[in-house]
């Protein structure tokens, strides 16, 4: 009897499931990218720990800024370009639609927690960010770059696999840029003390003016100060329209935060759709025969030092541990956030995405087109969204909830992709 359990056991595991793989060749699948990435990280930690010290905290902000400034636009540019065209273009539709909706459903469930939870305050717009901001730019494309690499990968050649993936991932990320910058900064707005730390001793205060009534905040934070000062003209002076028309731009420019949204990587996505979508600059730059495939080949080897680098980085950030902004939340509301993004957001995007596959909004027969579907709802908090918090003043809290979604999503990871694997195949 006590032989027949395991033998039973290793039946189900080895059994073909949907699509011929067995239950464990799916865990193999799903975990192997998990573990590669670990290992990178790995290293990373090994390396900015105080035993070897190569990657300090100023070498890993230098890593980080090359990553963002070129490597990953590279990747963006030479992989989203070759991989789309007008009519794609038009089948890729529901990728940034997906986007804004799992923000939009992410932030409900992180209301939903931050309601029960009942975080300190001033941290409940911040629990509903870092529940509902999902990462849709880098750790993706590591898990996809990993995934592919592997010969048993259930989506085929490790070419197309790679392309399309990265393709995909690629299209979101300038909605993602936008969401960022004008929703979650939005969102992370300090509260009227001026600063989320409501317990400094140098608090602004509010003083009375000499009519009795309250002035401004005599200490603000940065962001409160006016984004456009505008000196009162003398009334017999009359300014130029071209002054007019300047100074209304440069409202706009500021008030829509244009600087923040238009980064290197989403310069790069529109540039390659751009050339992508129209024939004759496609022939003359992403063809393998075209007269400037040199500068896009670059970009490619470019691009593959982009997974490794970011990996040391986020590795070696995790050496100083979740630091004093855990104290801050509590830790019930760090467990409710990491227990929100990673274990309450993944079923509702799942429901999402079949959904629209029954509704045929999503291309016919494409799995690799699903999957990153799936994993835009899976992935642990943004670390972008850190440095908008940074921005705003709570980048301590930030960093604490980083760490500790990161690690948690070493394992949550692995079992969405098992099953999302076993839906799809």
């Amino acid at each position: 009897m006590m032989d027949r359990v395991p033998r039973l056991l290793m039946e189900v595991l080895t059994e073909p499931q949907r699509g011929g793989e067995s239950l464990l060749g799916s865990i193999k699948i799903a975990v192997l990218p998990i573990a590669k990435v670990f290992t990178m990280c790995f290293l990373g930690f090994l390396m900015a720990s105080k035993y070897v010290n190569i990657l300090p905290a100023n070498g890993r902000k230098l890593l980080n800024g090359l990553v963002f400034s070129l490597l990953l636009p590279c990747l963006i540019f030479s992989q989203l370009g070759q991989a789309i065209t007008y009519e794609k273009l038009l089948q890729w539709w529901f990728i940034p639609v997906n986007i804004v909706i799992a923000t939009i459903s992410g932030s409900i469930i992180g209301c939903i927690v931050a309601s029960i939870v009942r975080p300190p305050y001033p941290y409940f717009k911040f629990t509903v960010v870092q529940i509902g901001i999902g990462n849709i730019g880098n750790v993706p494309l590591v898990l996809i770059a990993a995934l592919c690499r592997d010969k048993s990968n259930p989506f085929g050649d490790y070419e197309i696999c790679s392309r399309d993936g990265n393709a995909y991932i690629s299209f979101g990320q300038w909605v993602g840029a936008i969401v960022l910058y004008t929703y979650v900064f939005n969102m992370l707005k300090p509260p009227s003390e001026g600063t989320f730390d409501v317990q400094d001793a140098n608090l602004p205060i509010k003083s009375p003016n000499k009519d009795g009534s309250q002035s401004h905040l005599v200490a603000s934070s940065p962001e409160q100060v006016p984004l456009l000062t505008t000196d009162v003209a003398p009334a017999d002076s009359s300014g130029s329209k071209k002054e007019k028309v300047k100074e209304f731009f440069n409202f706009l420019y500021e008030k829509l935060k244009l600087k923040q949204i238009i980064q290197p990587p989403i310069i790069a996505s529109v540039l390659a759709i751009v050339i992508g979508c129209v024939p004759i600059l496609r022939r003359q730059v992403f063809t393998s025969d075209a007269p400037l495939y040199f500068f896009t080949d670059s970009c490619l080897i470019l691009g593959d030092a982009m997974i490794p680098c970011i990996l040391l980085a986020l590795g070696g950030n995790l050496v100083d541990g979740p630091g004093p902004g855990s104290s801050k939340l509590g830790l019930r509301t760090t467990a409710a956030i990491v227990f929100g993004r990673l274990v309450l957001v993944p079923p509702t995007g799942l429901g999402i995405v079949m959904l629209a596959d029954k509704l045929g909004f999503l291309p016919a027969g494409d799995k690799m087109f699903r999957f990153v579907l799936l994993l835009q709802h899976t992935m642990p908090t943004s670390v972008l969204s850190g440095a908008v918090a940074n921005l705003r003043g709570c980048g301590k809290e930030a960093a604490a909830v980083l760490f500790w979604v990161h690690i948690f999503a070493i394992f949550s990871m692995a079992g969405w992709i098992i099953l999302y694997l076993n839906i799809l195949f």
